[in-house]
């Protein structure tokens, strides 16, 4: 038997989670000098806003404060996904990397969220993890596809050329 998350706690990891992701993905977005990263990275971004909101919503906590105070405080500069990304700026590799770290984040938190839903014992926590979850892995499947046409690979609309006999 999984660990039994309360609501508020399991609400309270998911704030966290996505401020951490807005915060990289507006960082990457101002940074981007590719038109279509910087419009990916700015939809995530936005994404995560809304997730933000509909977390809070239902948080009862008052660690974060309101939406627009919390949306506007400085990013964790500790976290590590945020470091790696400010490297990647120094370095001048902004697009590519931010994409890898962005794909490696969002598998990572497919996974966690994964996990604590199967963990949830409490229908309701269970099915907020199951919504982020499929949520994000729609953010996925963009970030890969916008990584593959930046890196020039076969776009998935090409496919279907290159597979025929």
């Amino acid at each position: 038997m999984g660990k039994e998350y309360s609501v508020q706690e399991a609400l309270k990891l998911a704030i966290k989670a996505e401020k951490d992701s807005m915060d990289f993905y507006r960082k990457a977005a101002s940074v981007a000098t590719n038109e279509r990263a910087k419009k990916v990275f700015d939809l995530l971004a936005n994404e995560e806003v809304g997730h933000l909101k509909s977390f809070l919503d239902h948080y009862k906590g008052t660690d974060f404060g309101d939406l627009k105070s919390y949306i506007e405080s400085p990013a964790d500069e500790k976290n590590p996904t945020y470091v790696k990304l400010m490297k990647a700026i120094q370095e001048d590799i902004i697009e590519q990397t931010a994409m890898e770290l962005a794909l490696i984040e969002e598998k990572d938190c497919i996974g966690q969220y994964t996990q604590l839903a199967k963990d949830m014992v409490d229908p309701a926590v269970r099915a907020i993890f199951e919504r982020v979850v499929k949520e994000t892995k729609g953010h996925y499947d963009l970030i890969e596809s916008e990584y593959a046409h930046l890196m020039g690979m076969v776009h998935e609309t090409d496919q279907d050329i290159y597979v025929r006999e």
